[in-house]
């Protein structure tokens, strides 16, 4: 599988951070990460294979494609090593990339991610693809919404969250089916050991869609990590506590 030109945001002065995204979603949903960010980094927010600007050939896709993509983009930029964030399925191909092609990372985060799905996991995924197919726009928001915030982030924010609901999807279901079949797919246990970039695993002790399991996974396999819970959050801990979150990765990253 080819690599894909991805499209691209970048915005701020420093030493490079390549940011990935999760499943269905495109680089804007970094903006209020880049607003912290940019002030210490040259932000790079990327749209993956499937999302937003970027191509979306048909599927299936892999993580490890999808790091490719990203290697791609690195090397056209001159830009590596670089330093590198990815949420959920982000994380998942930022794994790919420091195995793949360990000279072009220096530091990583991995947000709310995992080495392999377990078969719960997997359903999850396999649900959510039958889902946008069936439901409408609006409908499938609400379940995801109902996965990755806890019951008191979303209580406090339904106005806000009920607005997102209403954005018309953009992604067509061809590529959310192939970055499911990609998160479905990934699986680094048996490597991660070979990671050898200094690595910070976050996690909200209260996510319902990638366990903290998953996560203390990752810290117990990767040699040079770190763990760090946010208590009290879920699988969007990024967002439930985003103050706490954006001091604690830039400061981690630099």
């Amino acid at each position: 599988m080819s690599a894909v030109e991805l499209a691209y945001d970048e915005r701020g002065d420093g030493e490079p951070l390549v940011l990935i995204m999760g499943l269905g979603a495109d680089a804007t949903a970094w903006e209020p990460h880049v607003q912290a960010y940019a002030a210490r980094y040259r932000c790079l927010a990327v749209d993956n294979r499937g999302a937003g600007r970027s191509p979306k050939p048909a599927g299936p896709y892999s993580t490890a494609a999808m790091a490719d993509d990203y290697a791609a983009l690195i090397r056209s930029l001159g830009a590596g090593p670089v330093r590198v964030a990815g949420i959920s399925m982000g994380g998942a191909i930022a794994q790919e990339l420091a195995l793949r092609h360990p000279e072009l990372v220096a530091r990583m985060v991995l947000v709310s991610s995992w080495a392999r799905c377990d078969e719960y996991a997997k359903e999850v995924f396999r649900h959510f693809a039958r889902m946008r197919a069936a439901a409408s726009p609006d409908a499938f928001a609400q379940l995801l919404q109902l996965w990755i915030w806890t019951p008191e982030y979303l209580g406090a924010h339904i106005g806000e969250l009920r607005d997102v609901r209403a954005e018309p999807a953009t992604m067509p279901q061809h590529a959310f089916d192939a970055q499911c079949a990609a998160c479905i797919g990934h699986d680094t246990t048996d490597r991660l050991a070979q990671i050898a970039v200094p690595t910070l695993v976050t996690a909200g002790d209260r996510d319902i869609f990638t366990p903290l399991p998953f996560a203390e996974a990752l810290h117990a396999g990767i040699p040079a990590s770190e763990l760090k819970v946010f208590p009290g959050t879920g699988h969007a801990h990024h967002w439930e506590v985003i103050d706490e979150f954006n001091d604690y990765t830039a400061g981690w990253l630099q």
